[in-house]
């Protein structure tokens, strides 16, 4: 059921408000840095608001009827674009209940093409939706060169100095711009972030406690870069913790570059507790027994699992090698597939390849079903039965391998036929699972 029905209705009244300055070339940075990000609707209601400000009678209230009407889109769509606004930064909503409920629109401004590139958090969700390649050349077209002031001493004068040369010379002297301040001082923009969900007070006495300068590691800078990559990941304290760590080096300076590796590394990797993965190999040992059939019980599996733990399984318990592993890492991130559904492709591609990975068949289907946005693993299995035709083109394309007789397909590809799969047995299939399953719930 749509979570947006009764949420927001036609009927329901909205006015606008704007803050802050548009920056110059705005629809630069609209067209080819957010709208990647949040999509082509999100951008056009966004616009949309901007231009009924500019032209609308001040505080005039309207009815998002009429939004559906201008945009042809029917609400529930509408409701999905302007949450997206608001979780990266171009609007803040506020809504007050009388006898009939009225929201507030405030548009806020986007980040510039620069600012936009240079924001840490951004520029990686950018890059997970066009790739490295794009996201240089988006660099290299809108950002310029700063000019160095390594040899400069600043002379900056201050207020003080200027205006109240009366004052002592201690309030007066002149002192180097404080940076936090002036960040601090900026209008508030950008994606909207959950403070609470990093404790910080903890981090701080775990980095005192290995003997860590905990209040220069944890600054504002980097406290800002420290929420945007959990949120972006998804991290708990402790793999920040273990990320701040790894990325000090032997001067007590948090080296930004090695955190942000550290992190996507525990993204990719999907790094758990130990404990939580024996409760979910027990969960999942324990869901077997239950009467479901045996495309459910790999489905649950597929979801439950980490890519490397699939290749090991199929290597018979045997170490997955770096290269498979970074490979399938660089294609899951890349084209930002779930774990769950780059299991079904690697399961996909190293049955239709005789058990070898082929990077440039694993990317060229990722792809695909990243732009198609698939997201659950059933999705990801019916779209491979969909287009399992020109699936087989492309690896005829690519593979250079030598074909057997039999084609060896996925027993979650084959059609439910319960005398077939009596009939038809497989080297490498999921008939296999139970044993699988045994395997995986013992480690």
């Amino acid at each position: 059921m749509d979570s947006s029905i009764g949420k927001l209705l036609p009927v329901d009244g909205f006015r606008l408000t704007k803050t802050g300055v548009t920056p110059k070339n705005e629809h630069w940075s609209l067209t080819h840095l957010y709208q990647p990000v949040v999509g082509q609707l999100a951008i056009s209601l966004y616009q949309f608001l901007c231009n009924e400000y500019d032209t609308s009678e001040h505080n005039h209230l309207q009815t998002h009827h009429m939004l559906m009407t201008f945009l042809s889109t029917p609400l529930d769509k509408i409701y999905e674009a302007r949450q997206k606004l608001e979780s990266i930064g171009l609007l803040c909503t506020f809504v007050k209940e009388n006898e009939d409920r009225v929201y507030l629109y405030e548009i806020r401004p986007p980040f510039s093409a620069e600012e936009f590139l240079r924001d840490t958090f951004l520029s990686l969700l950018l890059q997970h939706e066009i790739g490295a390649d794009k996201l240089k050349l988006l660099q290299k077209r809108f950002i310029k060169q700063q000019v160095s002031t390594e040899g400069y001493e600043e002379v900056t004068v201050s207020f003080d100095h200027m205006f109240h040369k009366g004052l002592p010379s201690s309030f007066t002297q002149e002192k180097p711009v404080d940076q936090s301040n002036r960040e601090t001082n900026k209008t508030n923009k950008g994606p909207v972030f959950l403070e609470h969900r990093i404790d910080f007070e903890w981090l701080h006495g775990a980095l005192k406690q290995r003997m860590y300068p905990a209040n220069k590691i944890l600054s504002g800078d980097n406290r800002k870069l420290i929420l945007q990559l959990a949120a972006l990941y998804n991290l708990t304290s402790i793999e920040i913790e273990r990320a701040l760590t790894w990325a000090i080096d032997d001067e007590n300076e948090l080296n930004l570059e090695e955190f942000k590796a550290a992190c996507h590394d525990f993204m990719r990797k999907e790094t758990k507790k130990a404990d939580q993965v024996i409760n979910q190999r027990e969960k999942l040992a324990s869901t077997t027994n239950e009467s479901s059939s045996k495309e459910d019980q790999f489905v649950q599996l597929l979801e439950q699992i980490s890519p490397q733990e699939l290749l090991e399984d199929l290597s018979s318990g045997n170490q997955a090698a770096d290269q498979d592993v970074r490979m399938i890492r660089d294609v899951m991130t890349e084209q930002g597939l779930s774990p769950g559904v780059m299991n079904v492709l690697v399961h996909y591609v190293l049955l239709k390849t005789d058990m070898k990975l082929s990077k440039s068949y694993l990317e060229k289907i990722a792809s695909h079903w990243a732009r198609k946005n698939v997201t659950t693993v059933r999705q990801a299995m019916n779209l491979a039965k969909a287009e399992h035709q020109k699936y087989q083109q492309w690896g005829q394309q690519k593979n250079t391998y030598k074909k057997k007789s039999t084609e060896v397909i996925p027993e979650w590809f084959k059609k439910q036929d319960q005398k077939r799969e009596q009939e038809e047995t497989s080297s490498v299939d999921t008939s296999n699972l139970e044993e699988r399953i045994r395997n995986l719930s013992k480690k």
